[in-house]
């Protein structure tokens, strides 16, 4: 860091660490929001905002799993001054923390040394990840549409609720994103100490903010096409399953209407009547047979030529 810049960077730390390495007096409310254990869910809500002297922030990197096919955040806090950022890592149970590395690099080359740009650098790295999130999620819908005539029933419900969860998910951390940036990007995020107005988003900053605000708007955007895909999936199976359960009315309405007749026959002639001539007849029952054969077969033609059958 340039001079009387600074960045410190603290992993999953305690209420008293994150104290000392304030550089300035911190509420009791953001403290132990600081020191609070990593949510995975993404429940916590993504923030920037103006806390007297400094700026507090709440970033939800996403990370899939891809092994595992399960979406969790990583998360990173801030606390911003003039001179000063403090970013505080949670770590994830089972995951490891948000890597900082390609932010300092990041810094390093382009001499980003400002508190305020490398709040952008942060920002940004999450912005992609959304990116970078939604092909993935892009991905799995085409995999879901290729087979969805091929899985079962239920393999393609336990897909189409696990796809609109994760969205659900996403929307709910991206918004919010979305929304805090866009408060930088309008001039809505400073610091007010006494009757000076020094602001840690420059104009250079503010500017800065801006491409990772057309980051997010592209993510939301995305965001809602992969709704849009996901629903016209989740559609055409439900109409592939009235259309599979209209095929199996028909066939059970052919066989009634098959098994029909022969009970007809069966009933007519199991009546037992003195003055029935067929029950005498040497052919009777040769004929009742014949009868109850060619009405089947002639019903068996009729329901094939229509695809009943």
């Amino acid at each position: 860091m340039g001079d009387g810049e600074t960045w410190t960077d603290l992993l999953d730390p305690d209420e008293a660490q994150i104290r000392s390495a304030a550089a300035v007096q911190l509420g009791p409310q953001v403290a132990r929001e600081l020191a609070r254990p990593a949510d995975p869910e993404g429940a916590t809500r993504p923030t920037l905002l103006s806390a007297g002297d400094y700026i507090f922030g709440i970033l939800l990197a996403p990370l899939f799993d891809h092994d595992r096919d399960v979406l969790v955040y990583q998360e990173v806090d801030l606390v911003i001054t003039r001179d000063s950022i403090l970013t505080v890592r949670k770590t994830p149970p089972g995951y490891p923390p948000f890597d900082l590395s390609g932010v300092r690099e990041t810094c390093e080359v382009h001499g980003h040394y400002r508190p305020g740009m490398v709040a952008f650098h942060l920002v940004d790295e999450v912005a992609e990840r959304y990116l970078d999130l939604l092909d993935d999620v892009d991905d799995e819908i085409d995999e879901l549409e290729e087979h969805v005539n091929d899985w079962t029933p239920e393999q393609v419900r336990v897909k189409l609720s696990e796809l609109r969860h994760d969205l659900l998910h996403i929307r709910r951390t991206l918004s919010p994103t979305r929304d805090a940036v866009r408060r930088v990007v309008d001039g809505r995020v400073d610091i007010a100490e006494g009757e000076v107005q020094r602001e840690v988003f420059p104009a250079d900053v503010e500017r800065a903010f801006s491409g990772v605000l057309d980051k997010l708007l592209r993510s939301s955007e995305s965001l809602e096409f992969s709704r849009d895909l996901l629903a016209a999936v989740r559609d055409y199976q439900q109409n592939k399953v009235a259309n599979d359960q209209n095929e199996v009315t028909k066939r059970l309405t052919a066989v009634a209407a098959i098994l029909l007749f022969p009970t007809f026959v069966v009933g007519v002639y199991g009546q037992n009547f003195d003055h029935m001539p067929e029950l005498h007849w040497r052919l009777g029952y040769a004929y009742s047979w014949a009868v109850i054969v060619v009405a089947t077969i002639a019903q068996i033609v009729y329901f094939r030529r229509k695809r009943w059958l």
